[in-house]
């Protein structure tokens, strides 16, 4: 048997990647829109962060939806059905005026096409494409994660300046269908190979090996054991802190004296560096326990927080956000590949799409607060402060996750060797 050239998952890989790019880099990417929008419509700040806020918490309930319908209906249809949803969505945001019809627009019916279009849809096809690479394969979503904040964040701020954020969005509707409908006709593909990308000596090893009780729980079982519970807790406060710098990083910035651009160069700077960093941890991820991959990224990003908080000069900034950047990505693609390790490729969709929901209920609580506390206090330590220390407890959390599966009475599988 001869090794392939090149295994066609990485087309996929590819495509799901620059469509993560293009799906978090708006849905996390609100920092240039928010001050704009304000202007326009009147709005508080307390107002826009309810809404965002509202729209974050759809985000997260279209997720569980979204990997049921995989399961049932294939990536392709979810796909199509969101892109649709979201076009919908921008040409009533842009005519939207009134608090209650922009909340339904922008904040809930965008967020669900969006939600339909995010990695959860994406993840259960990678996962049956990679079996030797599936780390390496899935930190390629947080690296179009981290692309998005990168270059969205910056050309978004410079778009909307010259353009207004009307014609923006409409920009964006246009280009978002230009990259997932030809994705989801001609790239994605359901069926994997037999032995996906195992090595021939891998795949005939697997084939000889006696096969494990892979008596993989049930979805409502899974959901009853603690390291489900445990992934929850720590997207939640990845969720609070990714939507706290995509939302407010931006205006925080600007009120500690930063003009615009150099303030969307800093958020910006975080996701360039994160694409590096990404690249690094993949590697890692399928060599090293993931849950200390996932430990550490929690950590040194609590950290993080409170620099942005400190800085005062431009090199501050940048130093602030590159440190930050190494590990801004990868809490997303660790969680899901260690679902993936724990209760197995089956319910990767569903278990993924279900915790993801942690990410944007703390999402939703951050728009809020950001907003809220800037308002109430006069600082921005109320939210980013505390999404710092729900780093750092994160942090904890994670290091005590299992290395391996549970099976259906709940005793933990044999550890893999």
């Amino acid at each position: 048997m001869t090794r392939r050239s090149w295994y066609f998952g990485w087309n996929i890989v590819a495509a799901a990647t620059l469509l993560t790019a293009l799906t978090v880099g708006m849905r996390l990417g609100i920092g240039p829109f928010f001050l704009p929008m304000i202007k326009d419509l009147g709005f508080s700040r307390s107002l826009l962060a309810m809404i965002i806020g509202v729209g974050m918490l759809c985000y997260g309930l279209a997720m569980p939806l979204a990997g049921y319908l995989v399961g049932r209906l294939g990536t392709r249809p979810v796909l199509l059905l969101g892109t649709t949803i979201v076009a919908i969505s921008i040409i009533w945001t842009v005519t939207a005026r009134t608090p209650v019809a922009f909340m339904l627009a922008f904040g809930v019916l965008m967020s669900i096409g969006l939600g339909f279009t995010s990695p959860v849809a994406l993840t259960p096809v990678i996962s049956r494409w990679f079996t030797r690479q599936r780390g390496m394969a899935l930190f390629f979503l947080s690296t179009g994660s981290m692309a998005g904040m990168a270059i969205m964040t910056p050309v978004l701020t410079l778009l909307i300046e010259r353009m207004g954020w009307q014609s923006t969005l409409v920009a964006f509707a246009v280009a978002f269908a230009l990259v997932t409908v030809p994705a989801a006709l001609f790239i994605i593909r359901e069926d994997a190979p037999p032995n996906t990308d195992l090595l021939p000596e891998q795949a005939n090893a697997q084939a000889a090996a006696p096969r494990a009780a892979m008596a993989s729980l049930s979805f409502g079982a899974a959901i009853r054991t603690s390291p489900f519970w445990k992934i929850v807790a720590g997207l939640f406060a990845c969720g609070f802190s990714m939507n706290l710098l995509g939302t407010h990083g931006m205006p925080m910035l600007m009120d500690h004296g930063f003009d615009a651009m150099t303030s969307s160069y800093g958020i910006g700077l975080i996701g360039l560096v994160a694409i590096a960093g990404t690249l690094v941890l993949g590697r890692l991820s399928d060599r090293l326990p993931r849950r200390n991959i996932l430990g550490t990224i929690y950590f040194v990003r609590g950290l993080g927080f409170f620099a942005l908080l400190l800085v005062g000069t431009h090199w501050e900034l940048y130093i602030a956000a590159s440190i930050g950047g190494l590990v801004w990505a990868g809490s997303i693609a660790t969680s899901s590949a260690i679902l993936a390790d724990v209760y197995g490729v089956r319910l990767v969709g569903v278990m993924y799409g279900t915790a993801y929901l942690g990410h944007q209920v703390g999402a939703m609580i951050s728009s809020w607060l950001g907003g809220w506390g800037y308002e109430r206090f006069g600082t921005h330590w109320v939210a980013f402060g505390s999404a710092g220390v729900l780093l750092l407890i994160a942090s904890g959390v994670a290091l005590s996750l299992p290395l391996r599966g549970f099976t259906l009475m709940g005793e933990p599988l044999p550890a893999k060797t």
